[in-house]
């Protein structure tokens, strides 16, 4: 069975993938010194907060260290 190519009600739906605007955004405002500063100490905090984590946590990652030795409980004396 042959299909029958239909008219597009809305035209502009068929031609919007080739439509393309004249009209530029406004240029954005340049962020503050402040606005700059702010967002260096965020990513400055957070890079150090990750860094100091990693510090701190590899230690107790480490495989290398020798298992401690298992002490005798009180309950395995014989009494």
């Amino acid at each position: 069975m042959i299909r029958r190519r239909e008219p597009v009600p809305f035209a502009f739906v068929a031609e919007a993938d080739r439509f393309r605007s004249n009209v530029t955004p406004p240029p954005r405002e340049r962020a503050s010194f402040g606005q700059q500063a702010g967002r260096w100490l965020l990513g400055l905090t957070l890079v150090a907060g990750i860094a100091g984590s990693l510090l701190i946590g590899m230690p107790a990652l480490s495989t290398d260290q020798p298992a401690p030795h298992k002490q005798p409980s009180q309950a395995s004396e014989g009494r």
